[in-house]
Formats: C-alpha cells, structure tokens, sequence
C-alpha cells in the first residue's frame, strides 16, 4: 500500500470547485479520473481545501493510497499527460497540473495533517477594466487607500473569534476561533493585478478570506474606517463586515505542513 501527496495547480474558472458533484465539472474529478487511468484501479483523492467554484490554486494538496505500480516520480507526467489531452495533443495546456507526487506516510492525509494555509487575493484598482482579466482578479475603477487597508489588516492579525467573516451555507464548525499569522496588503504589477492581499493562517471559515478581502477593500474605499475593524470582529456579526469579494480573485497558495 502507498499514501502518495499531489500538490497541485489549477484554473478554477470552468469548474464547479474543488470537490466532486454529480454531473458537474470539478478539480477533484478531474484528478481522479486520470489518476484511475495511471494507477489501473479506482482511485479517491483527499484534498486539503474544498475551494469553491471559480477560485484558482497554485499550491493545492491533495493524497491517495492504493496497490499500484507505477513510482511516485512518475505519477505527475503521466496524469498530466491525461489532463492536458493525451500525446496527440502537441503543446496543449491544461485547466488543471499535477506540480509534484511523492510518498509519504500511510496516516497522512492532506487535509487533517495541515497546520496551515495561505491565501492570495488578487485585486486589478484601474479606471479602466480589462477584459482578459475578468477570471483572475477583481476589478476596482475608484483608487484605494492601501496605507488603510494595512491599518486594518494589522488588527484582523492574531487569534480571535472571525464568526464576522463567516458566510452562511458551510460545514458546521465547532468553533470559530482561528489564528491568522500574517496578513499583508502588497503593491505588486504582475500581468494581471495591481494590489494583493496575502493571508496566512492556521484555518478558515466558508468564504472567510473573501469576506476578508472584501472588507479591507471597503476600508479601501473609505466606506469602513480601518480602526472599527477590531468592533467588527468583536460583534461576531456578519453583517457588520464587507461584502463578500468574488471568487476570481482567489488563490490557494500554499498548504504548510510540519512532517514534509
């Protein structure tokens, strides 16, 4: 029996999200579809976040176990060799990359083995907005005030009770409490976004990092003083935070865990 870690890359605009669902289109589908082929046997991947429809990753996890075959080292091109059309298809990319395979540990799971994840929200703040970039970024015309959003972003920092950045509709959680180690508003000029805000934390709520990233850009914006973010989140109501930011804009970046 071998336990074998993915990490993996993928653009979530075509897909319904990471987890499986009848007769939709999904990450996790996808994954096992080629890795069923590749290991000759039916398989099931255990991923460590269950990213939503149109979020993209470029550091998702994800492990399986089985009796096959084929070394680790030689998972990834061969699933990848599937998921971007087969070898007929020259020069072909496509909406999901397996980076790398290896073995780890049979009591490993991608999931439950995860002390902590980091987040990217991409944000694009031009007057004008660009049509290529419409499923990667979230486009603001009004200029914000980044020196604001750092202000607030210092006080989301820590350990508190986020039931303010919580959407309805998620897994029932036991507590809301969570821990974010760092949090960071940076100027960037990447091909696509302007402004990034970079989370780091021991776990999220549904929609926590979006509800997050569209808080600090009301802060941006001036319709939130980045100073009443810390009564926000003592209220421990959503509706006293921002508006939910749309999934485009989302990233998983990494996925930190202590043995690997």
């Amino acid at each position: 029996m071998k336990n074998i870690l993915l990490t993996i890359e993928y653009d979530g605009t075509n897909f319904c999200g990471w987890q499986k669902q009848p007769d939709k289109r999904s990450v996790q589908g996808e994954i096992e579809k080629a890795l069923s082929i590749v290991c000759k046997q039916e398989i099931k991947v255990q991923g460590a976040s269950r990213t939503d429809a149109g979020v993209h990753a470029y550091g998702q996890n994800a492990n399986f176990t089985g009796h096959f075959g084929i070394p680790a080292s030689r998972i990834a091109i061969a699933a990848n060799n599937i998921l971007h059309g087969g070898k007929n298809a020259i020069g072909a990319v496509g909406d999901v990359r397996i980076i790398e395979a290896e073995e780890v540990p049979l009591d490993f799971h991608a999931r439950f083995n995860a002390k902590a994840k980091k987040y990217i929200y991409k944000i694009r703040n031009e007057s004008e907005t660009d049509l290529f970039c419409r499923n990667y970024v979230y486009q603001i015309k009004k200029p914000l005030d980044i020196e604001a959003m750092r202000d607030a972003a210092q006080l989301i920092k820590g350990t508190h009770d986020f039931k303010c950045f919580q959407a309805s509709g998620g897994e029932e959680k036991k507590t809301t409490v969570r821990t974010i180690y760092d949090l960071q508003i940076v100027n960037t000029r990447d091909i696509q976004s302007d402004i990034q805000i970079e989370v780091r934390g021991d776990a999220f709520l549904y929609n926590m990092v979006r509800i997050i990233a569209g808080t600090l850009i009301e802060v941006g914006l001036g319709k939130i003083h980045p100073f009443a973010v810390s009564s926000i989140i003592e209220s421990q109501d959503r509706q006293n935070a921002g508006h939910t930011a749309p999934p485009q804009g989302l990233y998983l970046a990494e996925v930190y865990y202590d043995m690997i």
